[in-house]
């Protein structure tokens, strides 16, 4: 089943690679439009894209995590291409992040579901948070004004506070064991 499977994915992979040959070789447009709106680190986002079609393909969702991780540092390499802002060093504060998607994606895709939806929402949030206090520190991140910081941190405390709530749950009886 799984050569199948294999075989079936290369042969898609190479009939489209032919067909994009073709339009780009057909239709010289195509080929402007893309060396004008095309920057190089689309080539890692595609790469990322194309381990997780092989992950689908092959059965296995926990290549949905090096698949998150590598379109991830493609979307930060774009983005940093893209308004030659190479300062943004903070920007790879959002890499665990990255690892968290691709594990909630493992779980949607049915790889130990419930741990993974747990384990990827606190690491996205807890990049997100890292993200957002480094950006704001660093100038880059000034959306939230005066107080970005105070509204991270109480937006921070009050989901682990949820967090911890609905984790234990009320069980009715003594907590110290």
């Amino acid at each position: 089943m799984r050569r199948n499977r294999t075989n079936l994915f290369l042969g898609l992979l190479l009939v489209l690679i032919g067909i994009w040959l073709v339009l780009t070789r057909q239709v010289p447009a195509i080929q402007n439009w893309l060396d004008d709106n095309f920057a190089w680190p689309m080539w890692t986002i595609g790469a990322g894209v194309l381990v997780l079609l092989i992950g689908l393909i092959t059965g296995a969702p926990g290549m949905a995590v090096p698949a998150s991780i590598i379109a991830g540092v493609g979307g930060i390499l774009y983005y940093q291409e893209t308004t030659n802002n190479y300062g943004a060093w903070y920007m790879w504060l959002l890499v665990p992040g990255f690892v968290g998607v691709g594990t909630i994606l493992a779980g949607l895709l049915g790889e130990n579901t419930r741990y993974n939806l747990a384990r990827g929402f606190n690491l996205v949030v807890f990049s997100a948070a890292l993200f957002l206090i480094f950006a704001y520190f660093f100038g880059g991140l000034s959306i939230l004004g005066d107080y970005g910081v105070a509204i991270i941190l109480i937006a921070l405390g009050v989901y682990i506070l949820l967090r911890g709530l609905f984790r234990s749950g009320y069980r009715g009886q003594d907590e110290t064991r």
